[in-house]
């Protein structure tokens, strides 16, 4: 009987550390599953010897393939390679940090083959591995994000789910070069369903992701999936503007019944500093709309493969 093929989906950045352990637990996870299996790694430029590591356990094991980019694109173009190479009827995406935990890889895919759902997220019903600013940061991002944009992103879920073929070959039509993830794998739909787990602390090392990068990371996925910060603008414009027309005409009414006032340089400097700032911060924001205009045109490759292990001759993106 053949069973299904599943893609495991892994970019690593110095991850050298816990790549053994990353593994073992893995290929431990998958020996009860109903699936034949490939992992592809994707090496997104690591300074230390993750490479060479993936390299040797890819002659251990043919099922493990490893892809290497010629430097460091970032994990969301690494996850695009990592797609664009996958075989599998099925993939998962899944961090080597082990946070994410392999043993319900099992039950996600006793959904999957159930044939109701196309994805199965997996959510997280505890987030105590993290700190408590991570934590509230977080809920405002995914409230902030799903009152802002058409598509809806469940909230405490990661990239670790399971997408059908279907779910696969939907994302990879879309052609945008500045990729945000999350808003990717969920803007195709199809039916879902949802398994619960509890997270935990990483297996090794630390997490890549600083406070200033999920912050530039949380403002990619909100421009990249609304338009709406920029209407808030328009708004706002108006706003101004009606105010503005309002106190015209009470100094018309004031200067013709009481004399001319001359106004005080306090609250001129306030108005002036207030409106300015508004501008700057709008033009800021309609910068960064341009931005993702200007790199969407130059059309650049999102990452290159510099070598490959474990693919066939012929396997191309």
């Amino acid at each position: 009987m053949n069973h299904p093929l599943l893609s495991i989906l892994t970019p690593m950045y110095n991850e050298s550390g816990g790549i053994d352990h990353f593994f073992q637990t893995l290929e431990q996870a998958l020996e009860d599953v109903p699936v034949d299996y490939e992992i592809i790694c994707v090496d997104d430029g690591s300074a230390d010897d993750t490479l060479q590591q993936l390299r040797n356990h890819a002659d251990r094991n043919p099922r493990i393939k490893v892809l290497a980019l010629t430097r460091n694109f970032g994990k969301e173009a690494a996850m695009t390679a990592a797609l664009d190479f996958a075989r599998g009827d099925a993939v998962l995406p899944i961090d080597a940090d082990l946070q994410d935990p392999p043993e319900l890889i099992g039950q996600m895919v006793d959904q999957w083959l159930t044939g109701k759902y196309e994805v199965v997220y997996a959510k997280r019903a505890s987030r105590k591995a993290d700190s408590l600013m991570k934590r509230k940061t977080a809920q405002w991002f995914y409230r902030l994000f799903n009152k802002m944009s058409e598509i809806h992103i469940p909230e405490n879920v990661g990239d670790f789910r399971l997408m059908d073929r279907k779910a696969v070959d939907a994302i990879k039509l879309l052609p945008e070069k500045d990729r945000f993830m999350k808003g990717l794998f969920c803007w195709p739909g199809f039916r879902h369903t949802v398994i619960e787990f509890d997270r935990q602390e990483r297996a090794q090392g630390e997490s890549k992701f600083n406070y200033w990068r999920l912050w530039n990371f949380a403002l990619s996925g909100i421009t990249s999936f609304s338009t709406f910060p920029i209407r808030v603008g328009t708004y706002l414009g108006l706003i101004v503007s009606f105010c503005a027309f309002v106190f015209a005409v009470v100094v018309i009414i004031k200067t013709l019944t009481t004399g001319v006032d001359v106004p005080g340089y306090a609250s001129t400097m306030v108005v002036i500093l207030f409106l300015g700032g508004i501008q700057l911060f709008f033009l800021g924001l309609l910068g960064e709309y341009v931005g993702r205009i200007y790199k969407e045109v130059k059309n650049r490759p999102i990452y290159l493969v510099a070598a490959k292990w474990g693919f066939d001759d012929d396997q191309t993106a």
